[in-house]
């Protein structure tokens, strides 16, 4: 056994700020139990909010509306550049404006059962019901949503759900919401109720007598070091899929903040789930250093299909009809090619594994638009899906009116994250996490257009009440940069730094990287076994010890240095990888994105085991190179029994 696949057995963690009694009741209630804090009192509170996109920007426009002293931080050059811009599809909310038998409960139910049944429902609840509040209070902001002819916002299906209700603004959806977001951020700039921290990246959080304090970070400019003081932490920094290098993430995207407060404390919860999104344009070659997103919503009129016979290299077009397989709506009847983002991602991976897959390598799927161009015409299309087509065309010079387009599983979003209770709060008091960066809401497999819908729900309509109340019924004593814990943080990232561009050895960042997310791909990605998982255990711990003897980092620190960004980030996917190896070996069973090979029904489908995993794990931090400790925190199901998923 790897001495790396060990681990300890720790007490187990609860959720306590959750209230009891019938769940459509719990969230008023909670909102009326919290302590309140004097509206003159906020004016002396600060707060300081990590991130600036969906959930970052959401949360500093209201906290900054309520009126406390925000301070917000971003690595990009403005809030505007946030990754959340690229969430394309739309986002979920349950207005029934179909009038097609959606509901609150509706969106509650396909939320637990598209997340395999490990998520919680008293938060995904939660979340459905403030999913209507949150297209009101983007329309109020002038979100341009699609509207039918009679006026009515537009919608449409998404995976895993029988009901029209995303709604969207062409392909660019996330853009649109966050310009919302941004315009009321700004306008609390504007008042002077939210400091903006552009190109400034957190590298450590300060903890004081137990409670989170405050953050030193580095400004990306100068190389200066700086501390930030508060009396709360707001982490809303996104999730984590560069650790497999190539992802349909920005380039940017890391897991530093996240994994800085893990090391302080805060449990991480469920970091091996991990979701692979179907649309994505196939990797064309070695020297990708991303992938691109192509929207789930195109499957609403794209039919997926691929070659019956193998070996098959006659142009798309002149495939006929009936020498086609389309394996979605062959193997799934009842939802076709709007089935959950798991079930479509591992049924292409199986027909590309027969042999069967298109473009090179054999790595793709058609996904073809022929039929709607002929029942809709093109003008109606292009009206749906108009900048996607584009863009497609654009990367890979076929234009998908007249040809198909070609897509292939890539990893997208992490529903793993920091351990938070019904509150947000991580088990680092006055430490919040929101959005992608904690883990509550989706389970082992996020159904399209629910990120959005997490990240304006937690910001706009939960944190500023909960956080309220640790505000208002928390005593805390003063801390200044002379303070013990304030200098012991700062002088880790100086340390950290200084020993980065010291190493002077012979591989660029990047090479390190890039063996990272292949060891991560081939043994923690759609598909995984014992076998391989203890293999990626056994070398990741090598490939760190080679990274912090040989990296090459040039420059210094007093000044713009990317390669030291990258460094720092990429030494810190060299810890997480190896907790999300572990994650998956211990979960011997397979729900939503998380595949084992040696779990699986007679016709190929993730089996659960429900018996010894319906439980969120929830890891602590123990120290570098020694075993972690795995905190059970136990979930129960009084609403939505556990049953195979089916989507035949």
């Amino acid at each position: 056994m790897s001495p790396y696949s060990e681990y300890e057995t720790g007490e187990p963690v609860a959720d306590g700020a959750a209230p009891e009694g019938p769940i459509e009741t719990r969230w008023e209630r909670r909102r009326f139990g919290v302590k309140l804090v004097n509206p003159a009192n906020k004016r002396s509170k600060k707060i300081v909010v990590v991130g600036s996109g969906l959930a970052g920007g959401s949360a500093s426009a209201t906290l900054g509306e309520a009126g406390y002293q925000v301070d917000t931080f971003c690595y990009q050059d403005s809030p505007r550049r946030a990754h959340s811009i690229a969430a394309q599809g739309g986002i979920n909310a349950a207005k029934n404006y179909r009038n097609d038998g959606d509901s609150v409960y509706r969106l509650f139910y396909d939320t637990v059962k598209g997340g395999d049944f490990r998520a919680r429902e008293s938060n995904v609840h939660r979340l459905a019901e403030i999913s209507r509040q949150i297209i009101d209070q983007c329309v109020a902001q002038g979100v341009p949503f699609a509207r039918e002819y009679g006026g009515l916002l537009d919608t449409r299906s998404f995976g895993g759900v029988q009901v029209s209700r995303t709604f969207y603004a062409r392909g660019q959806t996330g853009q649109q919401l966050l310009l919302g977001a941004y315009q009321a951020l700004e306008r609390q700039v504007q008042a002077g109720t939210v400091t903006m921290h552009t190109r400034h990246e957190m590298l450590e959080l300060i903890v004081v007598d137990g409670r989170a304090r405050g953050i030193v970070a580095r400004d990306m400019v100068t190389g200066e070091i700086e501390t930030h003081l508060a009396d709360a932490v707001v982490l809303a920094s996104g999730g984590y899929g560069n650790v497999f290098y190539l992802s349909t993430n920005a380039k940017g995207c890391n897991v530093t903040a996240s994994w800085r407060a893990h090391r302080k404390g805060a449990l991480f919860a469920n970091p091996c789930f991990t979701q692979i999104h179907p649309t994505c344009i196939p990797v064309s070659g070695d020297h990708q250093s991303k992938l691109t997103l192509m929207s789930e919503s195109l499957r609403n009129d794209g039919r997926v299909w691929v070659p019956q016979r193998i070996g098959d290299d006659r142009k798309p077009n002149d495939i006929p009809h009936a020498e086609r397989d389309y394996f979605l709506e062959r193997k799934y009847p009842a939802f076709g090619n709007l089935v959950p983002r798991d079930i479509a991602s591992r049924a292409a991976k199986e027909v590309c594994d027969e042999k069967r897959g298109v473009g090179p390598g054999g790595l793709g799927v058609y996904l073809d638009f022929d039929d709607a161009i002929q029942r809709l015409g093109r003008k109606a299309v292009e009206a749906k899906y108009g900048n996607l087509f584009e863009m497609y065309e654009r990367i890979t010079g076929e234009n998908p009116y007249e040809v198909p387009m070609r897509i292939y599983p890539a990893v997208h979003y992490t529903m793993g994250g920091l351990w938070v209770d019904y509150d947000l709060q991580s088990t680092i008091p006055g430490l919040y996490v929101t959005g992608e960066a904690n883990f509550s809401d989706h389970g082992a497999n996020r159904l399209g257009a629910s990120a959005l819908m997490q990240g304006l729900a937690d910001g706009y309509f939960v944190l500023p009440v909960t956080i309220g109340d640790y505000l208002a019924t928390t005593t805390l004593e003063p801390v200044t940069e002379e303070s013990p814990e304030v200098v012991d943080a700062r002088n880790a990232v100086t340390d950290r730094v200084r020993t980065l561009l010291s190493i002077k050895g012979n591989r660029t960042v990047d090479s390190f990287h890039r063996e990272l997310g292949h060891i991560m791909w081939d043994y923690c990605g759609m598909e995984r076994s014992d076998e391989g998982l203890r293999k990626a255990l056994d070398r990741i711990p090598e490939l760190r010890r080679e990274f912090w003897s040989n990296v090459m980092v040039p420059g210094t620190g007093a000044e713009l240095n990317q390669s030291l960004e990258k460094a720092g980030r990429v030494a810190d996917f060299l810890e997480l990888a190896e907790l999300m190896c572990l994650d998956a070996l211990h979960r011997n069973e397979s729900c939503g994105g998380h595949f084992r090979a040696e779990s699986q029904t007679d016709d190929g489908e993730a089996l659960r085991d429900d018996e010894h995993f319906a439980y969120t794990a929830a890891w602590e931090f123990t120290g570098r190179g020694q075993a972690p400790v795995l905190h059970r925190e136990d979930l129960v199901f009084d609403y939505v029994h556990p049953t195979q998923r089916s989507y035949k």
